[in-house]
């Protein structure tokens, strides 16, 4: 039986890109100098093995990977970036951080859209209810993608994610991970976050729909923004992992359309040097995954290797 396709991804960082591959991960962020760096690591069996392979299961686990993986690599290229010393976070303070940040996006996203709804139709009941409160959520989340963009190190960012889908798009186009040809692939992909979060957003109309369904009080209906969220994010993560890999199809165009639409919010064209650290990232996990096809010589110079965590 023929292997599965591995499709790789990432997600920018401060003055970089991080890129996840089968076993490894790389960081690239690019140096007040203008060098490099390279940051490589394997990745723990837990992002790896049987249960991140399990359809729904592994929607749950890759939302923890994005996470605490986003979470470090963000911190370790914001150190590089600065030129500081690099931070060691402890279990105790990551899982704050990640629980302040989940706590924080649930409120927003799903308490605050909830209480607006029941303010502007407080007699809507089930499907309607549901789909006015979905609405507020939907122009939130808008709202919040397009505020963030007026920030200046955030547009950075975004500009980096852009890098990171052109470099993606270019090594699945099966072109050379070359700057000059990764300059006309677009800033969008399928399998972008920004894409999954949409989905858990329009998915969760329908989860909730269902729920009222069987008339629960408002407590019950107040604890399911938050005990029904890991649901919802397995739903969300195998939408897109399936109309990705059906793009061609002219039904999942259309699903994945808004979602890519989207991105326009959460991407900007990156010059030419942000192209380079992305493609450095990626180039650095398929040397390690890819040794014959991509031998080390590929990666850009000069090149700092730092020290795996």
């Amino acid at each position: 039986m023929a292997e599965k396709k591995f499709y790789y991804g990432g997600q920018a960082v401060i003055e970089g890109v991080m890129m996840r591959g089968k076993n490894t991960l790389a960081t690239a962020t690019r140096h007040p100098n203008g060098e490099i760096g390279i940051d490589s690591q394997i990745l723990h069996s837990f992002y790896t093995g049987f249960w991140r392979k399990t359809p729904l299961v592994r929607g749950i686990l890759a939302l923890i990977e994005s996470l605490v993986l986003g979470i470090q690599t963000l911190m370790n290229s914001a150190n590089v970036a600065l030129e500081e010393e690099q931070v060691e976070l402890s279990g105790w303070k990551m899982w704050g951080i990640i629980i302040v940040a989940m706590v924080f996006s649930v409120g927003v996203f799903f308490f605050i859209p909830f209480f607006v709804a029941q303010r502007i139709e407080p007699s809507a009941t089930g499907v309607v209810f549901n789909l006015i409160e979905g609405l507020i959520r939907v122009i939130l989340f808008i709202l919040y993608l397009a505020l963030m963009s007026f920030m200046k190190d955030i547009k950075r960012v975004f500009e980096y994610h852009g890098a990171e889908h052109k470099a993606i798009n270019t090594y699945e186009g099966g072109d050379p991970l070359e700057v000059e040809y990764a300059r006309k692939y677009s800033t969008a992909n399928p399998r972008c976050g920004t894409s999954f979060l949409f989905a858990v957003l329009i998915i969760a109309i329908l989860v909730f729909s269902v729920f009222s369904a069987f008339k629960p009080s408002i407590y019950w209906i107040v604890a399911s923004r938050v005990v029904l969220l890991p649901v919802i994010a397995a739903m969300g993560y195998e939408f897109i992992y399936f109309t990705s890999r059906h793009c061609g199809n002219p039904i999942m165009k259309i699903l994945l359309t808004p979602g890519l639409w989207l991105q326009k919010l959460s991407t900007r064209e990156p010059d030419d040097k942000q192209l380079e650290v992305a493609l450095a990232a990626l180039k650095n996990v398929l040397q390690a995954e890819q040794p014959d096809k991509y031998p080390v010589s590929v990666l850009p110079r000069p090149v700092v290797e730092l020290p795996v965590p």
